[in-house]
């Protein structure tokens, strides 16, 4: 008997593949794994494989891959250092044939600190032992976590010596303390109580809870370079690359235990799920997400991304640049941009429909439900998902009330503990995080927060192209040029008189006013 299973059709699946990082692992007829692999953006990768074009082009060992390849399974990570563990530890438990690396006992780095030690210190090891010590990591980037390791023992002080208890033997053959790279605990130059809460310090950064250390030499940095000390800028700028690599957050994978949660996506079970986990009157087949991204006091933007039968609706995607704050407040911008949406959906209903007066009389959800068979009418979503805890979900769930809009089913996904808020309710849902429907939520959640750091990169990029006086009102690229070419900086335009602007060709005398109270006002 015939262990063969009907074959997928794996370009039907591949369209349902999101772009998210992860990993995937392709299997044989037989069910066994053949190959596992991670990528950054799992749509991409797998298209390599399954787009005639492109695996014409692959090499011998490829083509003989994808013709053995039956079905693919999927897991989503947060982002490729979890997805270069995870890839790691399958192979491992797998032993695939088609791969190579990882399939020796090697493992990545950990960090041991064992604070019953009388001098405990940072110590690199590949095995996590029942020992009673603290592990951190593991670590895929190994010279970072060096560099990393290296600096965090010259920051505070830690001991780098092989005893486990040194003593004044030991002191008389080492150095640090006289290059000022160790505290010497080993001399009571320090308490036992001091040096442990010094190790407990950079224990913190290692876990990403100490940021303000990267700030710190990121802030260094910028007044080298501003000193022209670029060689220092440069090396400081290496640094800080290494502990952002080495910081990146990750989770550890047990062999065996994400073997048994690969499975495929199933975009439509996850969204039926999800109706039952959140007692929803119908299937949310339509989700918009929102999300708010700043860019320090300069720009604040939103996006708003559409998910249709549990995938991304990519010609429907939103985002906007929000004007009714200035600096960081996100309760403030998430009202304005579910302001702007609905109210623009609102709108579009009333010149899509027939008789005004008779829609004026409905309430608006039920006029919307009225014109959703309009070809060109944007219809309402069936679930309306905000990026934060109630303090987003309150403000979005105002705008809506003031729009009409009472009954359109809305929630809000924290990112701590992945929680759901409903409105009305003070405790939150919890979804467990092996369940289709919360995955289904970290999708479209994710997707809004690419969508959004996306224009945030934009607008950021143009803003090092950009002037103050951009913001100035009735200054004119032409004039803005003017400007600057006649006193040489905005500096110099400062201290200008109304008279000397305008002598500028093309400035007005009212205009020159308008330019001086605008700089006196930055």
């Amino acid at each position: 008997m015939s262990n063969a299973r009907q074959k997928p059709d794996l370009l039907a699946k591949l369209r349902d593949v999101p772009h998210t990082p992860g990993v995937y692992v392709m299997r044989d007829r037989l069910n066994q794994v053949i190959y596992v692999g991670k990528a950054r953006d799992l749509r991409k990768r797998l298209a390599n494989y399954f787009t005639p074009a492109r695996s014409k082009l692959a090499d011998r060992k490829t083509r003989a891959l994808i013709a053995s390849i039956w079905d693919f399974d999927l897991q989503h990570v947060r982002n490729d250092t979890e997805a270069l563990v995870l890839e790691g530890r399958l192979i491992k438990e797998f032993r695939p044939r088609y791969n190579v690396s990882f399939r020796d006992d090697k493992r990545y780095f950990l960090v041991r600190v064992h604070f019953g030690d009388a001098m405990p210190k940072l110590s690199l090891t590949r095995l996590k032992k029942e020992d009673g010590a603290r592990y951190f990591g593991p670590f895929p980037h190994g010279t970072a976590l060096r560099t990393t390791i290296n600096w965090l023992n010259k920051k505070f002080g830690l001991r780098v010596c092989r005893p486990l208890k040194p003593g004044e033997t030991d002191y008389k053959h080492c150095s640090n303390d006289i290059i000022k790279n160790c505290s010497a605990p080993c001399i009571a130059r320090i308490s036992q109580e001091d040096y442990k809460k010094r190790v407990e310090q950079a224990c913190e950064f290692l876990e990403g809870r100490n940021k303000d250390l990267v700030t710190a030499l990121e802030n260094e940095m910028q007044h080298a370079a501003a000193r022209l000390d670029f060689e220092k800028a440069a090396e400081l700028r290496d640094m800080i690359e290494d502990f952002k690599k080495t910081l990146i957050p990750s989770r550890t994978f047990e062999r065996g235990a994400r073997a048994r949660a690969i499975r495929t996506i199933n975009p439509m079970a996850d969204v039926q799920e999800l109706q039952e986990l959140l007692h929803l009157e119908r299937a949310p087949l339509v989700m918009e997400c929102f999300d708010i991204a700043n860019i320090g006091t300069a720009h604040c933007v939103a996006s708003m991304v559409r998910f249709k039968n549990g995938v991304p609706d990519n010609s429907n995607y939103r985002r906007y640049r929000i004007k009714s704050v200035s600096g960081q407040n996100d309760f403030v911008s998430m009202a304005e941009v579910i302001r702007r949406r609905f109210s623009r959906i609102l709108l579009e209903g009333r010149k899509l429909a027939k008789d005004v007066a008779e829609f004026s009389q409905e309430v608006p959800g039920e006029a919307l439900e009225r014109l959703a068979a309009h070809p060109k009418f944007v219809t309402l979503p069936d679930l309306v998902i905000v990026d934060g805890g109630k303090g987003q979900l309150g403000v979005a769930v105002n705008e809506l009330q003031k729009l009409g809009l009472h009954n359109l089913p809305i929630i809000g996904l924290a990112k701590e503990h992945e929680e759901v808020y409903r409105p009305g309710e003070s405790h939150p849902v919890i979804i467990p995080h092996e369940r289709g429907a919360l995955k289904l939520l970290q999708r479209i959640r994710d997707e809004a927060h690419r969508w959004a750091n996306g224009y945030h990169q934009l607008l950021l990029g143009r803003r090092v192209a950009e002037s103050i006086l951009d913001d100035c009102p009735g200054i004119s690229k032409t004039r803005k040029a003017a400007l600057l070419k006649a006193f040489g900086s905005v500096t110099r335009l400062r201290k200008a008189t109304v008279e000397q602007i305008a002598a500028v060709p093309g400035i007005s005398k009212v205009l020159a006013q308008q330019v001086q109270e605008f700089l006196a006002s930055r």
